[in-house]
This record gives C-alpha cells, structure tokens and sequence, in this order.
C-alpha cells in the first residue's frame, strides 16, 4: 500500500470505524475539514471503502431513481428479485415494499386522517402487508363503486384496513359500472353517491392498483362487468389500463373512452389532486398499463419489481 492509500484508508478508519467527526479528523491530520471530506470521497471512489447496506426487503435504487427521473414521480419503490420467485410471491413482495410507504405516510397524518382504497391484486397485497396499528385512528373510503363477490375486488379491502388503523370504513353503495350512461346520470344526483364521491375526493392517501385490458389479468373480467370480446374492443380502440375503474391509452388520455360514461367512482382528475397516492403493478401484462397510468400522472408513487420497471424504462426510452 502505497502513502496515498494509507492516508485514504486512516481517514476512512477514523470516520467510519470509530466514528469521529470530520472536524477531529481535520484536527488530528492537521488539515482543513474540505480535505477530510476529498480524501473521503476518494477512499469510496478507489474502493478502499466499501459500503453494504442490509435491506430488511431487497430494493432496486438504480431503477426507482430512473423511474423518478422519468416520469416525474415524488418517489418509486421497486423490488429486486430473485431468479426462483413465482409471480404470486413477487406481488406479496411488491405489496410488503409498499406497506412501508403507507405506514410511514400515515404515521405523518393528523388527528382524523383518511385515505382512500381502490380495487385488484396489488391493492389487496399492500393492505394484507400494513401491520395493525389501531391507535391511527384511520378512516377508510372505498373510491369506487362496489364489484363482485372476490375478496380482492369489493369493499372489504376497505374494511380490512380500517380494521387495522382503528379506523370507520365508507363505502361507496353503488356499482361500479352501469349499462347505460343514462343509469350513470341517475346515479350521480343520488345524495348517497354525491356525498360517497365527495368524501372520496379528500382522502388524504389513495392506494391503487393499475388495471389491464388484457384478459389474463383483468380486474373487470374476473368481477364478470366485461367479457373477453369487450376487453378486445377496448384494446382495438387504443386503451391499455385502467385505475379506479377509469380507462385510459398509452399516452394517459381518457377523455375519449365511452365505458366512462359509465364508471361510478373517482374520477382520473380527481386521482392527480390527492396529496399523496401509490399505485402497485407488476408482470408483462402490466407494462403498458403503467406507462400510460404513469404518463397520465395519476399517480405519485410507484411500487412494481425490477423486471416490470426495466420493462417500462426501455418502452419509454
């Protein structure tokens, strides 16, 4: 070792072992603290410090700083994987990184919180990983109409964190899609609904999924609201996704959809204003769907895996 990587690696010692400041280092080497913090900076560029961090669940840095840098994001939380994991295992991880944003959210909300629940996979993956904690006091509102008779898909996802926060549950007693826009138009000078959509828009969190139109994966397929030939006319019409019952293209746009015309629940717009949002998504079928939910801004924090997120920067680069 040569006089220059001695120097480094007594600096290093002295920071890092017995954790002095960079003031006694300067004073003890007889030197300015700016130097002490280049010859710091050198030991980590050469190597002669090597940092490893122990993460309690294994994250991708590189591509949530990408993501962030990209689209805008307040923060992005992706998940890095490992060769033998099965796509069920993946979103129960992907739904346990998320937890952390959650509870670390909440834990900032005053007296009288809210925040809003939507549908789907990734929804119920993040509720079933948020840890009891009941003195939160959290409200919870359902930001869509009712759907189904599936677990993932109705508003016991509403229940079950309310449950966990000590919270009320609202729920919003409406279907979420109606034959006609007619039926819509009736619905919407209902008081209940009024009142339900309202509460919905001054959550002060929402957490979504990011719905397909592909069939494998359809949140409106398995809920029995669209079959697979009306999915395919969505997807021949230019959608990709939907969140919170809304459907949207590639580039976020969902002005010209018809099927929202029919949609009860919180509108797209709506989505952008809440203070506070993450959305979880993951796997192929969900990479357009991200990208236009993500180019529509509805949406202020992501949470996917590794393999979705490379997936979404090269589509986009």
């Amino acid at each position: 070792m040569d006089k220059r990587d001695e120097l480094l690696a007594t600096v290093a010692s002295l920071y890092y072992n017995l954790n002095l400041g960079q003031n006694e280092i300067a004073a003890r080497l007889e030197c300015s603290t700016a130097t002490v913090s280049r010859l710091l900076r050198e030991a980590k560029e050469r190597g002669i410090v090597e940092i490893h961090i122990r993460m309690p669940i294994p994250r991708d840095l590189k591509r949530e700083q990408a993501l962030i840098k990209r689209f805008g994001l307040k923060d992005a939380y992706v998940l890095r994987t490992s060769a033998d994991a099965d796509p069920n295992t993946l979103l129960t991880q992907v739904g346990m990184l998320a937890s952390t944003y959650v509870e670390r959210i909440i834990d900032q909300f005053p007296l009288g919180g809210t925040i809003g629940v939507a549908w789907g996979t990734g929804v119920h993956a993040l509720i079933s990983a948020i840890a009891n904690n009941f003195a939160q006091n959290i409200d919870v509102v359902h930001l869509l109409g009712g759907i189904g008779a599936s677990a993932i898909d109705t508003p016991d996802l509403a229940r079950m964190v309310a449950q966990k926060l000590g919270g009320r549950h609202y729920d919003m007693l409406a279907p979420v899609m109606v034959e006609r826009p007619i039926a819509w138009e009736i619905l919407m000078e209902e008081p209940t609904v009024r009142d339900a959509l309202l509460r919905a828009r001054q959550v002060q969190l929402a957490i979504t999924g990011i719905g397909t139109v592909e069939a494998e994966e359809s949140s409106f397929l398995r809920a029995k609201l669209l079959t697979r030939d009306e999915l395919a006319t969505l997807r021949a019409q230019g959608v990709v996704g939907e969140m919170c019952g809304r459907f949207f293209d590639i580039h976020g746009d969902s002005e010209a959809i018809g099927i929202n015309q029919r949609i009860i629940g919180i509108a797209l717009d709506d989505l952008r204003k809440i203070p506070h949002s993450i959305a979880i998504a993951r796997g192929p079928l969900k990479v357009r769907s991200i990208i236009g939910a993500l180019r529509g801004a509805f949406v202020k924090v992501l949470a996917t895996d590794d393999i979705t997120a490379q997936q979404v920067i090269e589509e986009t680069a």
